[in-house]
């Protein structure tokens, strides 16, 4: 792997923030070019990339909120999904299925930094939405689930494994964006995103969740840009991660356009996004995990959300209902299981999670896997037992803070658990393992820094990593882009 030695600062990014570690010239990795004959492996010579490691934009839009008092009705309004069945697409990854839709010079993409050789900063009045509620249409609600009243039963913990020995970690390629080895940018208008949120949707299937996904016009760092959805999804069957993973297809609502899986309203202080945290499946439903997200603009440096949720899919992932019922509200902005890794193991689907922000600790619940819509029947790890009292607000934390955007999974070939997200205290992504969900976990261990990937965030494990071989998504905020990345786990 090439490298190149450049003056920066080590940051991790928070929501529309980052956070600044030190000042200092580090060792940034290049993209790896691989090569070797497989569609997609190799940068195509018309594709554009911009390359991790530099934190000075080309483009800069400084947002400046200002009051705006919004009726807002509740429930929410809602249209009906369009789909559509998209043509194949060529054998090349390289051509460009829709030429007329996704074309565009620097001067029709706004991208003026590129003509003219020099930042370009503009200023963006943004309403910081005061809500007054009004009723809305209405909406035909199912029946609420039955109220259970689960046990309460011991869990002790399992002593703490050894400490992961991490090897050498690698960028393998990049999963979205100019330049991907599936090239969203041209397929489905998926110019900029982030995320990547991996689980087993189907026998010899991945499906992949992304974040707020910009098309044309896109210009990091962050997500600026035009055509804004909330969240798309992909899909993978490609099990020769060591190239790559490519994209077999997205969602579609339109030619070459991935569609918005979950609706949001898209009012800063009201609900400006809704974020997939994990995924799962049960049987032939497939389950999102989400946050509805209220501002970024909160305390600086963090964001805000409304509740943390549950969606679910009955047609493979194409259209997705959030249930009105699994939700579990932010009270003062400090409720833990905002953002959630959801596991499915045996009889039960575990929930990790943390509050909002990434600076909270990390607690833990069950439920039965049929009753994964059911509120009340879940249970919470609480001082060495499973128990429905106290709530989800009294689950004893299974991992100290700071901890954000956790990624877990169950490895049945080895028993273990494995846990990796984003410690902001030590500027990395760690992973920890344990013999149960509860713990102890282990120590965690570094598996990629933001002194050698500045404002990086994320850390999904792909759910066929096997052996020692390690592959995880990361996300950084000067691309606004998806990498996979191979770590060697001794």
């Amino acid at each position: 792997m090439s490298k190149r030695w450049v003056a920066s600062f080590a940051a991790v990014a928070i929501g529309s923030g980052v956070i600044v570690y030190s000042n200092q010239s580090s060792a940034v990795a290049e993209p790896e070019t691989v090569s070797n004959g497989v569609p997609g492996s190799g940068s195509c010579a018309s594709d554009s990339t911009n390359e991790t490691g530099s934190l000075i934009p080309e483009k800069l839009e400084v947002p400046i909120p200002y009051p705006k008092i919004t009726t807002v009705p509740y429930p929410a309004p809602t249209t009906e999904p369009t789909r559509i069945a998209p043509p194949p697409l060529p054998a090349d990854p390289c051509l460009d299925p829709c030429p007329d839709l996704t074309d565009e010079t620097d001067l029709e993409s706004g991208n003026l930094s590129s003509v003219l050789n020099i930042p370009d900063v503009s200023v963006k009045f943004t309403p910081f939405h005061l809500g007054i509620p009004v009723p809305g249409a209405d909406v035909a609600l199912p029946p609420p689930p039955p109220l259970v009243h689960p046990a309460t039963e011991e869990a002790p913990r399992s002593p703490a494994p050894a400490t992961p020995e991490i090897g050498e970690v690698t960028r393998v390629a990049k999963v979205t964006g100019a330049g991907s080895v599936s090239r969203t940018d041209k397929r489905y208008q998926v110019n900029g995103t982030d995320l990547g949120i991996m689980w087993e949707s189907a026998p010899d299937q991945v499906a992949v969740a992304f974040g707020d996904t910009v098309g044309k016009g896109f210009m990091p760092p962050g997500g600026q840009g035009g055509d804004w959805r909330s969240n798309v999804l992909g899909f993978s069957s490609d099990r020769n991660l060591a190239d790559g993973m490519s994209l077999d297809s997205m969602v579609q609502d339109s030619r070459c356009h991935a569609a918005e899986l979950l609706d949001s309203r898209k009012l800063d202080n009201v609900e400006i996004t809704t974020i997939p945290t994990s995924g799962f499946a049960v049987g032939n439903r497939q389950y999102l995990s989400y946050m509805s997200i209220r501002t970024w603009n909160s305390i600086p440096a963090t964001w805000w959300t409304n509740y943390g949720g549950i969606a679910y899919s009955d047609d493979g992932g194409s259209t997705w209902t959030k249930d009105p019922y699994a939700k579990w509200d932010n009270i003062f902005g400090v409720t833990k299981f905002q953002v959630a890794s959801m596991v499915p193991v045996g009889d039960f689907v575990y929930m990790f999670g943390t509050p909002n922000t990434r600076l909270g600790s990390i607690g833990l619940a069950r439920v039965p896997a049929d009753q994964v819509l059911n509120k009340s029947a879940y249970q919470y790890w609480h001082n060495g037992n499973w128990t429905p009292v106290g709530g989800f607000n009294e689950a004893t934390p299974i991992v100290n803070a700071p901890a954000g955007e956790l990624s877990v999974r169950y490895e049945e070939a080895t028993g273990k658990w494995q846990m990796s997200y984003l410690d902001t205290s030590k500027a990395a992504i760690v992973l920890r393992e344990s013999d149960s969900p509860q713990g102890e976990w282990s120590e965690g261990a570094r598996l990629v820094s933001a002194m050698e990937y500045p404002e990086l965030y994320g850390g999904f494990i792909h759910p066929w990593s096997s052996g020692e071989d390690l592959y995880f998504t990361m996300s950084t905020w000067s691309d606004y882009n998806v990498f996979l990345m191979r770590a060697k786990v001794e």
